[in-house]
């Protein structure tokens, strides 16, 4: 889900809380009436904004996926970048790769920060969809993890395109491991946690490139 600064719109709360719900209770474990009350409408006057709960999953799963990519491809672009078929890396002129690499590390900290439900949604629920809805989010996420690669393999130019995709994936699982950190009480604050995950990111790409 895209990060907003102006007031959410009813549908954007909506999925907001069916996220936060199913990724507690799982999908089956809540009902649109609890979906409907976390909002402040009935039950039944979510069917206005939504054919139901499969329609919520598809939008919130096909949502961050298809929102992940275009934030990094917006991020190649102010850097001067042009995405295109193959690995997807920038050609030209442009800010160096280094610093592409980490406003893309940094887009998907502010995402695994900020959206954890929606981490574990994909994690236990992504089967559920529809074939069609799950190929989209396959697609999705085939693309973002490809400019990712050409990302990493202008930094680090000998490691062979599979190790980079390995790479990427690897540091995927590392930043997407943000649900699993333990209570927010028990970790640094927001600005200390974002810092230690870029780092291990970095270091995980560069212990990558001095294989």
């Amino acid at each position: 889900m895209t990060t907003r600064t102006d007031a959410p719109t009813r549908r954007e709360q909506i999925l907001r809380e069916a996220a936060r719900l199913f990724a507690e209770r799982g999908f089956h474990g809540v009902g649109v009436d609890e979906i409907g009350a976390a909002v402040g409408i009935s039950g039944p006057g979510l069917y206005r904004h939504f054919a139901g709960k499969d329609a919520m999953l598809a939008e919130l799963l096909v949502g961050i996926s298809d929102s992940l990519l275009t934030g990094a491809k917006r991020r190649l672009a102010e850097a001067g970048r042009v995405t295109g078929s193959g690995a997807g890396a920038g050609a030209g002129a442009g800010a160096g790769a280094e610093a592409v690499l980490d406003s893309l590390i940094e887009g998907h900290i502010d995402f695994a920060l900020d959206d954890r439900p929606l981490i574990t949604l994909h994690d236990r629920e992504l089967d559920r969809l529809r074939d069609a809805d799950r190929r989209m989010v396959r697609q999705l996420q085939r693309q973002y993890v490809e400019l990712w690669v050409g990302v990493v393999r202008e930094v680090y130019p000998a490691v062979a395109e599979p190790a980079a995709r390995s790479a990427v994936h690897s540091v995927f699982g590392l930043l997407n491991s943000t649900p699993h950190l333990g209570r927010p009480g028990a970790l640094p604050g927001r600005a200390g946690t974002a810092a230690l995950l870029h780092r291990m990111a970095r270091g995980a790409f560069a212990a990558v490139g001095a294989g």
